[in-house]
Parts: C-alpha cells; structure tokens; sequence
C-alpha cells in the first residue's frame, strides 16, 4: 500500500513540470495584441448567409475564451481576421429506401483565413484551405418539412470558430 502511495506521488510532481494546458487557455499571440476586428468574409460562393455567420460565431467565440477585445473598426483594432468562404457544396448522402428521395445532406465548406498585425502586416496566423463539414436532415413528410440547412450552418460556424480560435492561441 505505501508503495503505490510513493509512485502516485512521484507521478503527480513528474507531470507537475510537463508544460501539460487545457485545450483552448494557451495564448500565443504577441502581447501587443489587444484589439481583433473580424469583418464579413468574402464570399466566393452562392451560400450568402455564412459570410456572415462565421464572423459573428468567431466574435463571440473570441469575447467568451479570450482576453481580446472584439472591435467593429479594422483601423482601430491591433490585429485583423479575414476570411474567405471560397467552396461550399451540399450533397444528399442518406436516401430513403421506399421513396428514394434524400434524407440527410451533407454540406462541405473550405474556407480561408488569416489574422495579420495591422501595423507591419505580419501574419500572425493562417490556413490557407481550411475544411469542415455536417450534416442536416431533411424531412420524409412533406406536411412536416422543416428547413434544417440554416440550423446546420450556424452548428458550422460555430464549430468553425472553436477551431479557429483554438488554432489561433496555441498557433496550431
């Protein structure tokens, strides 16, 4: 018993030192950065609405993990995040057996992002082709049909701004 006591232990002061974070509580950036503006992103596709829910999900993603402030005004802020939804496509990948017709779309996004310093331009972070995916269902009843493809894109963006500021701070 006293030797299992002695390896917990030395196990708990060895991992001590390990350089061992929580996902996400990393803050790489320089420390000059205080101030992000997050503009709409361009938008190379036919998907409007997720030029602009993307930069929404990034800010309020940034305001609750981060210790930056979120301003509206690019010349004002320390550093700019940019994008570009440059690809979208859906495509039915569940199909029902009876009907043949569709019952889950699949929904492909590539997207390109940068955070640059303001003042010299630096890049401080960038994915170049950034891809993320989900999936929506689509109803078998038509007296039932609800629209889910607006619903399944705010789940994206949302997971595109979790992904995106956890690259950011721990420049992953």
């Amino acid at each position: 018993m006293r030797h299992g006591a002695w390896f917990l232990a030395a196990a708990a002061l060895a991992s001590a030192g390990c350089g061992y974070h929580v996902s996400g509580r990393a803050d790489l950036l320089p420390k000059n950065i205080k101030t992000i503006a997050i503009p709409v992103f361009r938008n190379a596709t036919t998907r409007y609405r997720l030029a602009e829910l993307l930069p929404a999900a990034l800010t309020r993603e940034f305001i609750s993990r981060t210790r930056y402030q979120v301003v509206a005004d690019p010349k004002a802020a320390d550093a700019v995040l940019s994008g570009v939804v440059v690809k979208y496509d859906g495509a039915p990948v569940v199909f029902n057996q009876a009907t043949g017709r569709a019952t889950t779309v699949q929904v492909y996004v590539r997207l390109e992002i940068t955070l640059r310093e303001r003042a010299t331009g630096a890049v401080l972070f960038s994915r170049p082709s950034v891809e993320f995916r989900d999936r929506y269902e689509i109803s078998v009843d038509p007296n039932a049909y609800f629209e889910e493809s607006d619903a399944a894109m705010d789940r994206l963006s949302r997971d595109v701004a979790r992904t995106v500021v956890s690259g950011i701070l721990e420049k992953f």
